[in-house]
């Protein structure tokens, strides 16, 4: 462990080890020399010639750069880029030490941005992956735990304050349509991403057309073929030097929706928790407080709260950086483009595995929930009960006042002596409502009061998730661990 120098705690506490992966320096250079791999390959099979018309990339070239595209000489590399302050131009130095006879072909007609902007675009589709998948299973996860609470009453809140009742699963349902909406988003993203391709220093492709003798057709297959290599179905039509970074916008905004999404989940959490309802997952040995032994704080709800604020906030720098770049382009980009993209998915993955791992957790608890329920349903059902003195030959005007002053009463007694409510008993002991108190009580089924709550889940499940989950269901079986 290194204890004398800063790291970052997005790498160290909170994102997988897959995402971090996707991030690090063995994914960004093997990546570049799979891209030098596809441009030498796409530049041989479209016939580039040397100046005596002969094959200027053979086999034997691309074979020993195959060889050599793993095993990456890093010590190399950075001792050239301490001579030349290039990165690039480092490591196409240190591919060319493991690849003597390929290594004047390296990077042939390339700029810098070839390998950088076109590993951006791979790095964030790939990372965009992982995140859906993460969202796909909490979306599973929270789907069996809204069929399984589908039918549980509980009181229901509108600005804090008690409202008509719902059920326990369809609260999660509303986590689970704005988690909806998040996937429609990626997959939109996802469907968009295009790589730079081979465009060159100001996105002419005027190096290219000079390889090709001026060929143009030549140059628009190379990106075609180098795109198809990389898995992707093409590259951006036009451009600078680089992608527009409006790209990082649209990609770091999908991933602050989703961590607007995960802070609303979170905050609920922490209320339900408050008012001992549900509670998220707590450890055996788990600590609440250094002071109070007895404390369950939610503190992985916390967590993602914390750090959705940081990915939400992070996305106004790829915006900002869009907005000011010069012309074909800039390097003002390229210092903040490693922290603010890296980091959005960093804390995103970090947000989705412990988004997870509460899900996957909750306790609940059906008594607390029915007792907080039952001591404001009186309330609740005055209409039902005021419908039902009106059928039995009451005045419904006269009734409605009487109602009024009967819950201002029972209100009273709740708040200003701390006693129980007693809106029922206040009823029927009032001759303007024919029922006796046990009658009242037999109206007091939650149930009778939650309207079509338990239908709105299954038919949400049935007919909005369930079609994500068959969709995706090779992404499904995915189990949250979280560092600390």
């Amino acid at each position: 462990m290194n204890t004398d120098n800063y790291i970052s705690p997005l790498s160290e506490r909170y994102a997988s080890k897959e995402m971090q992966f996707l991030f690090s320096p063995d994914m960004k250079f093997r990546t570049w020399r799979k891209l030098w791999i596809a441009l030498a390959e796409t530049e041989q099979e479209l016939g580039l010639k040397d100046a005596d018309g002969n094959p200027r990339i053979t086999e034997e070239q691309i074979a020993e750069l195959k060889a050599h595209a793993e095993d990456i000489n890093y010590d190399v590399a950075k001792a050239r880029e301490k001579e030349v302050r290039h990165d690039v131009m480092s490591h196409v130095y240190a591919y060319g030490q493991q690849c003597p006879k390929a290594a004047g072909i390296i990077h042939l007609g390339a700029t810098s941005c070839y390998v950088g902007d076109n590993t951006d675009i791979i790095i964030m589709t790939e990372a965009l992956k992982l995140v859906k998948s993460k969202v796909v299973n909490i979306l599973n996860t929270l789907a069996e735990f809204a069929m399984k609470y589908k039918d549980l009453p509980t009181l229901a809140f509108t600005h804090f304050q008690p409202a008509q009742p719902t059920t326990v699963g369809k609260r999660a349902t509303l986590w689970m349509q704005e988690l909806v909406m998040d996937l429609e988003d990626l997959d939109h993203i996802l469907s968009h991403m295009k790589l730079l391709g081979s465009k060159g220093t100001t996105g002419t492709q005027a190096s290219f057309l000079e390889l090709f003798d001026g060929d143009e057709s030549k140059c628009k297959e190379a990106d075609r073929r180098i795109a198809e290599k990389m898995g992707f179905e093409a590259c951006f039509p036009v451009s600078g030097q680089t992608y527009s970074r409006k790209m990082d916008t649209r990609v770091c905004n999908v991933l602050a929706g989703i961590a607007a999404t995960a802070h609303k989940f979170s905050n609920d959490i922490r209320l339900l928790q408050h008012l001992k309802e549900v509670e998220e997952p707590f450890e055996k040995s788990q600590i609440g407080s250094s002071a109070m032994a007895y404390k369950r704080n939610p503190m992985r709800s916390e967590r993602i709260a914390s750090l959705s604020r940081y990915v939400i906030a992070d996305a106004l720098n790829p915006a900002i950086t869009s907005a000011t770049q010069w012309f074909e382009r800039t390097l003002d980009d390229s210092a903040n483009k490693r922290l603010s993209v890296a980091g959005a998915f960093l804390a995103t993955d970090g947000i989705l595995d412990l988004f997870l791992n509460v899900a996957d957790g909750l306790v609940v608890y059906d008594k607390v929930i029915n007792k907080r329920l039952m001591s404001e349903l009186p309330f609740m059902a005055t209409e039902n009960i005021m419908m039902d003195a009106v059928k039995a030959g009451g005045d419904r005007q006269q009734l409605h006042e009487k109602i009024r002053e009967l819950s201002m009463e029972a209100g009273r007694n709740v708040k200003e002596k701390g006693l129980d409510n007693n809106l029922l008993e206040l009823i029927a002991n009032d001759e303007a409502f024919p029922m006796t108190l046990e009658e009242l009580k037999k109206a007091m089924d939650p149930k009778r009061y939650v309207g079509r709550a338990p239908s709105q889940v299954k038919e949400f499940i049935d007919e909005v998730i369930q079609p994500i989950l068959v969709e995706n269901k090779e992404m499904l079986g995915m189990k949250a661990e979280i560092n600390c």
